[in-house]
């Protein structure tokens, strides 16, 4: 393809951010800090289906650690400079790979963020295991980041398709709702998604009575809207794997085509506060759905939203949230190492324990490098209990961190 031909298009997302050196491991020359910086660099959807949920204003939130950073520790900092630089790849494996590549070996990346599409975090999962380079993917919901395809230099840190499955699909089903038809992206993220929450709602004792892919990206499901009323039996619920753009027109033909009204509710997979914000609540009212964070559940979570919402000009969504978090664990990694040596950071990092205000109660478990932290079963409100622009979740209970996420798989070999 032309993507592979040429070289990537990597912009520099901040302005270099000057810390001091000194700090543990440090000769105050930068001498353990490879060229003398550190480079963080955020690779995600920045033109396309995914850019509103997370794109450039993660990049921001990348920012906002940085500054963070040199705020808390000043001239104790092991870090000389920080950099922080971003690249769009479009949703597509091989151009997230090629990306990667160049972000690594050109543009010098310690550590590469974000990622959205399972396909694309896969690809990226393997340039960091050749590199020794460290990949903390935030964007992707594969548990292949943690099962097969798991590396010592990747870390799954946000969400992931068992924890979406089992927190919404048990819930509905338990609810009442038993018989499911299942519509999913076709490609690995709709892939795992359907299976876990097929496991899912099994599990709860209800029925999977379909499941169809759909091609991604997709703007037009009227041949699955209009064949789920004359399924047999007629499902009680339409499960939808879809996100970002894909879930909005999906969700905009439900209702023009009142499924609802015949019977057949909708259950939403994957839903960011994005999604609800493009449709209006009302679309949505009453849907639930498993959140990994949501900006308003807490103090500690509305202060730093009114922080990132004076940049960016909106509230954040999680993975904006996890992309902050990300950032700032691995520059903690790096100021506990003296180094951002990657195979000293990733000792730093595996089996950790933290609490910040995106991860609580959180772990990145050293045996396959997932994050557990605790997660929110949510619920869409009606615009009338709407109480200012992006008030849109009731936080129903919350999922503690060893029952939101699967076991670790035996499948993973660090």
């Amino acid at each position: 393809m032309k993507a592979l031909g040429r070289a990537a298009a990597v912009v520099a997302a901040g302005a270099t951010i000057a810390g001091c050196a000194g700090g543990p491991g440090s000769g105050g020359s930068g001498d353990k800090i490879s060229d003398g910086k550190v480079v963080l660099a955020v690779l995600n959807d920045q033109s396309a289906i995914y850019a509103d949920l997370s794109g450039k204003s993660s990049v921001e939130a990348v920012n906002m650690a940085v500054a963070d950073y040199k705020a808390k520790y000043g001239d104790k900092a092991v870090v000389k400079d920080i950099e922080v630089l971003s690249a769009d790849h479009q949703n597509k494996p091989e151009v997230a790979n090629s990306k990667a590549q160049e972000l690594y070996d050109r543009q010098h990346a310690d550590v590469v963020l974000d990622v959205p599409s399972s396909a694309a975090a896969l690809a990226v999962a393997g340039v960091a295991k050749a590199k020794k380079k460290i990949f903390m993917d935030i964007g992707a919901a594969t548990t292949e980041l943690e099962g097969a395809q798991c590396n010592k230099y990747t870390f799954h840190y946000g969400y992931n398709t068992y924890m979406l499955a089992h927190g919404t699909g048990d819930t509905v089903t338990k609810d009442g709702s038993k018989n499911w038809y299942i519509v999913y992206p076709d490609y690995a993220f709709g892939q795992d998604m359907q299976k876990n929450f097929t496991a899912a709602v099994k599990g709860a004792g209800g029925t999977v009575i379909q499941s169809d892919p759909a091609p991604f990206p997709n703007d037009n499901f009227s041949t699955f809207l209009l064949k789920a009323p004359g399924l047999t039996p007629k499902p009680e619920v339409l499960g939808t794997m879809q996100a970002g753009g894909d879930l909005v027109n999906l969700v905009k033909q439900y209702n023009e085509y009142k499924l609802r009204d015949k019977g057949i509710g909708l259950a939403v997979g994957l839903m960011f506060i994005t999604d609800i914000h493009s449709l209006g609540p009302d679309a949505l009212a009453g849907t639930k759905f498993t959140d990994a964070w949501y900006w308003n559940a807490t103090p500690e979570n509305r202060a730093w939203a009114d922080k990132f919402q004076a940049k960016v000009n909106k509230r954040p969504s999680f993975p904006n949230a996890a992309n902050y978090s990300a950032a700032t664990q691995y520059l903690e990694a790096v100021q506990r190492a003296g180094t951002d040596d990657s195979d000293a950071v990733v000792k730093q990092l595996e089996g950790f324990k933290f609490q910040d205000v995106f991860a609580r109660n959180a772990t990145i478990r050293a045996q396959d490098h997932l994050l557990l932290h605790d997660v929110s079963l949510a619920q869409v409100k009606p615009s009338s209990e709407v109480k200012e622009p992006w008030d849109y979740e009731k936080i129903l209970s919350t999922i503690p961190a060893d029952q939101a996420f699967q076991p670790a798989d035996p499948a993973c070999k660090l």
